[in-house]
C-alpha cells in the first residue's frame, strides 16, 4: 500500500454500447471470417469455438482491468477510504465493483456451456446459431450493467481532479469557521490559487499548496469551512474537512475572526474549538486570530479575553496575524513549521525506531589535562586583515559617478589616464610631422635603416640590376608576348563588364527557332541531285486514293497501324519495325501473346504493373491458433 494513490491512472469506463462494440467487432477482427464448403464439421465446430472463447476472454479482460484499476477501500490510506467514502458512498461503490465481478464470472459460465454445446453441433447452421445464441446472451448481461459503469465512470472522473495528498509527509492542515481568512492563508505562503470571496462556503473541496522551510518541502492543506452541530447534521462539504483531521497526521491551525465579519461570535468559534478537539489530539496544535488589522486581542472585552488566557494556560499557542498587511504571515507558518518537526522527532524518540541509531552515536566531551589556562591566540597578521576589512575604504570614482554629477556638461576624456607625467598627455599629436608619419617614429632607428635601404638601391641600379633584358628577345617572342598582355586585357574587360551586367532580371526564353528541315525541302535537296522522287510522293504518307462517289478528286487516307491508330510517315509502326516479312511479323504477335500469359494470370495489367496481391489475408489468420495441422497455411 503506498501512501499516495495514483488515481489519475485509472482508464476511462466505456458504457455498455461502447462496451459490447468494443468487444465484438474485436472478434470479428482478431478471428477467422469465412467457412468454406469443403470443411469438415469438426473444423467447423472448432472454427465457431474460437469465436465464442476469443469474445469470453475479450469481455474478461476488459471487465478485469476495470476491477482491479479501481482503488479498493481496504487497501488505500484511511484518509482517501473516508474521503471517498463521504464523496461517493462507500456501499454504492462496492456494490458497482461486486456486480461486474459477477458479471464477469456470469460470461464465463456462458461461454464453457455454449462451448461444450459445440462440441456436438451436426452442422453448420446449428453451430452458427449456438454461437450467435452464446454471443447475445453475454451482450445481454453486459447491457444490464448499464448504471453500474456510467457511476463508475463518474467516480473515475471526479477521482483524477482530487489533488495528490500525500498522508505521511510534513503538513500544515488549515481549519476554522467559514469566511475566516484560511484560503487567504494558503495564497500568501504558497503558490496555490483557491478562491477568495467575501462570502461563505466558497472553498467546497480540499485545496492543496506546497511551501519550502529549513530546505524541506512541507504540504499546506486548505479545508472547507465547518458549522458547530452535531456530526450527523455536517454535510458533504464539512465531512471531508472532518476527514481530513481525523486521519492527517499535521499541525493543525485553527483560525478565528475577532471582527466577526465572517458572521459568527467568537463565543460561537470557541464552541466549534472545543466540539472538534478530540481531532486534534496527539497533534500540535496552533490556534490563528486572523483580521488584527481590524480587531486585537487586546482591545476585546475582559470576559473574550479571558477565554483566550485560558486557552494559553492550556499550552495552546495562539498566534495573532493578518493576510491584508502580512503582519506575522511568515512568523506563523515558521512557528508551525517548527512545532510539527519537534513533535515528530518526540515521537520517533518515544517508539523504539531511534534505539539501534542512538546506541551508535557517542559525544565526545573534552576533558582539561591540567589547571593552566590557554586563551585563545590569533595572530596579528589575521588581525590587521580583520582591522582592514573592518574600516571603510572609500570606493574608487568611476566616469559612471562623474557623469551622473555633471550631467549634460560631461565631456569623455580618456587622455587623463595616460602614463605621461604632467600637462604633456593632453598634447594634439599629428599624424605627419616633418613630411613623415609620425607611426613611423616608433621605431628609433628608423633612419639609419632607410639610408642602409637607399645605398643598397644605387648600388644595384649601377650594376645594372634593373637594365631592360627585352632587347635580347627576337620578334616571334616580342609578338606573343604583345598578345598575352592583349588577351589580359581583354579578360580584365570581359571580368568587369560581367560583373557590371549581373543583374537579377528575369530571363527570357529564346524565340522558336524555325524548322530547318521538312519533307518538302528534302525532297527539293535529292531532286537537285537528280534523284527521282515522283515514284514515291504518292505512297510515301498516304495509301491508294479512295473513291467515295463524290464530286471532286478521290480522298487519299492517311496511313494506319494494324491497331488503326494514325502514324507518322517519318516512322514504322512498332509491330512492323524491325520485321523483315509477314511470317515473322506473326511470329512476333505469337511471342508476345505468349509472355502476356503470364500477366494475366496473376492478374496484371502489363509490365509496369507491380501490384503484389496478398494471397494470405491477416485477418484469416491473425489471433490464436488451435491444436491441429498448418498445413492449409
Amino acid at each position: 500500500m503506498t501512501s499516495r494513490y495514483n488515481f489519475k491512472s485509472v482508464t476511462v469506463v466505456p458504457t455498455t454500447k461502447d462496451f459490447i462494440d468494443i468487444v465484438l467487432s474485436k472478434t470479428q477482427r482478431k478471428t477467422p471470417t469465412v467457412v468454406h464448403k469443403h470443411y469438415k464439421i469438426s473444423r467447423i465446430r472448432s472454427f465457431y469455438m474460437r469465436k465464442v472463447k476469443f469474445t469470453q476472454q475479450n469481455f474478461r479482460d476488459k471487465l478485469d482491468q476495470i476491477i482491479t484499476e479501481f482503488p479498493k477501500m481496504e487497501e488505500i490510506h484511511p484518509f482517501f477510504a473516508d474521503l471517498m467514502n463521504v464523496l461517493y458512498d462507500r456501499d454504492h461503490y462496492k456494490l458497482a465493483l461486486g456486480q461486474l465481478n459477477t458479471c464477469k464470472h456470469i460470461v464465463d459460465n456462458i461461454a464453457r456451456d455454449y462451448v461444450r454445446l459445440l462440441k456436438y453441433g451436426d452442422s453448420l447452421y446449428r453451430c452458427k446459431q449456438l454461437k450467435r445464441a452464446a454471443l447475445g446472451r453475454m451482450a445481454t448481461i453486459m447491457k444490464r450493467q448499464n448504471q453500474n459503469l456510467l457511476y463508475l465512470e463518474q467516480v473515475r472522473q471526479h477521482l483524477s481532479r482530487l489533488p495528490s495528498i500525500d498522508p505521511n509527509t510534513r503538513t500544515l492542515l488549515i481549519c476554522g469557521f467559514p469566511n475566516v481568512g484560511k484560503s487567504s492563508f494558503i495564497n500568501k505562503i504558497t503558490r496555490a490559487d483557491v478562491d477568495v470571496q467575501p462570502y461563505a462556503f466558497t472553498t467546497k473541496s480540499l485545496f492543496v499548496g506546497h511551501t519550502d522551510y529549513k530546505y524541506l518541502r512541507w504540504q499546506v492543506i486548505d479545508t472547507p469551512g465547518i458549522l458547530d452541530h452535531s456530526l450527523e447534521e455536517r454535510n458533504t462539504i464539512e465531512m471531508q474537512s472532518i476527514t481530513a483531521l481525523a486521519h492527517l497526521r499535521s499541525c493543525i491551525l485553527y483560525f478565528m475572526d475577532l471582527s466577526e465579519q465572517c458572521g459568527h461570535t467568537i463565543e460561537d468559534q470557541f464552541a466549534l474549538f472545543n466540539n472538534i478537539k478530540p481531532l486534534f489530539a496527539n497533534k500540535p496544535l496552533v490556534v490563528v486570530v486572523n483580521k488584527i488589522d481590524i480587531m486585537k486581542v487586546d482591545d476585546l472585552p475582559e470576559e473574550q479575553r479571558k477565554l483566550f488566557d485560558d486557552l494559553k494556560e492550556s499550552g495552546v499557542f495562539v498566534h495573532q496575524m493578518s493576510t491584508v498587511t502580512n503582519d506575522g504571515v511568515c512568523e506563523l507558518r515558521n512557528e508551525a513549521c517548527d512545532l510539527l518537526l519537534a513533535h515528530r522527532v518526540e515521537n520517533k524518540v518515544k517508539s523504539k525506531k531511534t534505539d539501534a541509531l542512538s546506541s551508535r552515536l557517542h559525544v565526545a566531551q573534552p576533558i582539561p589535562r591540567d589547571e593552566k589556562e590557554r586563551p585563545p591566540v590569533i595572530p596579528e597578521s589575521v588581525l590587521r586583515k580583520r582591522q582592514a576589512m573592518e574600516t571603510e575604504t572609500r570606493k574608487k570614482r568611476l566616469e559612471r559617478h562623474i557623469e551622473e554629477e555633471l550631467g549634460d556638461d560631461y565631456v569623455l576624456d580618456l587622455k587623463k589616464n595616460y602614463d605621461i607625467e604632467g600637462e604633456q598627455k593632453f598634447d594634439v599629436i599629428p599624424e605627419i610631422w616633418n613630411g613623415h608619419n609620425i607611426a613611423d617614429f616608433i621605431d628609433p632607428d628608423i633612419l639609419k635603416k632607410l639610408e642602409v635601404l637607399e645605398r643598397d638601391e644605387e648600388e644595384r641600379i649601377n650594376a645594372g640590376f634593373y637594365d631592360n633584358s627585352d632587347v635580347s628577345e627576337d620578334e616571334e617572342t616580342k609578338e606573343m608576348r604583345g598578345l598575352a598582355k592583349r588577351i589580359r586585357d581583354r579578360k580584365a574587360i570581359m571580368k568587369v563588364e560581367q560583373r557590371m551586367n549581373r543583374t537579377n532580371k528575369p530571363r527570357l526564353p529564346r524565340p522558336p527557332k524555325k524548322r530547318e528541315r521538312s519533307a518538302s525541302g528534302l525532297r527539293t535537296q535529292m531532286r537537285g541531285l537528280g534523284v527521282d522522287m515522283d515514284s514515291d510522293e504518292e505512297g510515301l504518307n498516304y495509301e491508294e486514293a479512295v473513291d467515295d462517289g463524290r464530286s471532286g478528286p478521290p480522298i487519299k487516307r492517311l496511313r494506319e497501324d494494324s491497331e488503326g491508330r494514325v502514324r507518322s510517315s517519318s516512322k514504322l509502326p512498332r509491330d512492323k519495325s524491325g520485321v523483315r516479312d509477314v511470317t515473322m511479323r506473326k511470329k512476333v504477335r505469337f511471342m508476345g501473346k505468349k509472355a502476356q500469359t503470364s500477366m494475366n494470370r496473376n492478374a496484371r495489367k502489363g509490365e509496369a504493373d507491380r501490384k503484389i496481391l496478398n494471397v494470405k489475408p491477416k485477418h484469416l489468420f491473425a489471433g490464436k491458433r488451435g491444436l491441429g495441422k498448418t498445413q492449409r497455411r
